[in-house]
């Protein structure tokens, strides 16, 4: 059975084997899930659990793997009562990450990007298009995603339902079902198959 330090850049290892000494957690690498790339869980017992998916490159399951992390810090130093990604949390995440971002650990063009995004990090990196496009060209598997095609263009998703990829509506892209002709909003970075 993997680690989580077969899934992170070798230069990473070090500061990741002292965030666990630190904040002893369960780690469980995950199937792929297209809802979420990781999380922490605190069960009744008390155990605590960290999950992150194994499709993930290896800059972005570092970067999952720190945000979870933060979530397990940032309830022990404060409590449960705090927002899941509030001021608490974020503060806790840059503290947790800055020592990650150098060109030893993360290539310089990616480094631009994720020094800009942890002035105030989001709940996901998906959240921030700019960074999650720029993390995709790491992926081992190339999955086409709804922002590389052309509007007008046919496609369906994982599920298997057929949609038009329409106009870009703020940061989502409105797509009508063919079936049912209803409008929907997509994630750009949806993973798809073009028809």
């Amino acid at each position: 059975m993997k680690t989580i330090f077969e899934y992170i850049p070798c230069k990473s290892h070090k500061l990741i084997k002292l965030y666990i000494n630190k904040y002893p957690v369960r780690f469980k690498i995950s199937d792929k899930r297209f809802s979420k790339h990781g999380d922490y869980r605190l069960y009744f017992d008390g155990d605590e659990q960290i999950s992150i998916n194994s499709n993930l490159n290896s800059y972005k399951f570092l970067i999952t793997l720190v945000h979870e992390i933060s979530h397990l810090v940032s309830y022990r130093i404060y409590g449960r009562n705090i927002k899941p990604h509030g001021i608490e949390w974020k503060k806790t995440y840059k503290n947790l990450i800055y020592p990650f971002l150098n060109n030893k650990i993360f290539p310089k063009e990616l480094l631009t990007i994720l020094k800009k995004h942890f002035i105030n990090p989001k709940s996901s990196t998906d959240s921030d298009i700019e960074l999650a496009i720029a993390l995709k060209k790491y992926d081992n598997f190339k999955e086409l995603c709804l922002y590389q095609i052309s509007e007008g263009a046919v496609f369906k998703i994982y599920n298997g339902r057929v949609f038009k990829k329409g106009p870009i509506k703020r940061k989502r892209i409105e797509c009508e079902e063919l079936k049912s002709k209803k409008l929907y909003l997509f994630s750009p970075l949806a993973e798809i198959d073009l028809i």
